[in-house]
């Protein structure tokens, strides 16, 4: 079985507020689990992967930029 956190544990090791682990369980970014006495756990698989999608989606952008950023530089003059 995999591990689950609290939502206060999950909220800490994302950096985000309760309310945000909640949008994210809506949303079906977070997966959770309800114990017997009916608490929700959010399963430490799902919160690594939210993280790899969000570092995957920030490189795609830095990588975006850089591409922008050389294209607006102007080409080397040529020797002749």
């Amino acid at each position: 079985m995999d591990r689950t956190l609290f939502i206060d544990e999950a909220a800490a090791l994302l950096g985000v507020s309760r309310r945000t682990v909640y949008y994210r369980i809506r949303e079906g970014r977070l997966l959770t689990i309800r114990t017997r006495c009916g608490s929700q756990r959010v399963l430490l698989s799902s919160i690594e992967a939210l993280l790899r999608d969000e570092a995957d989606k920030r490189r795609a952008r830095r990588e975006a930029a850089a591409r922008a950023l050389h294209a607006l530089e102007p080409a080397a003059p040529v020797s002749t």
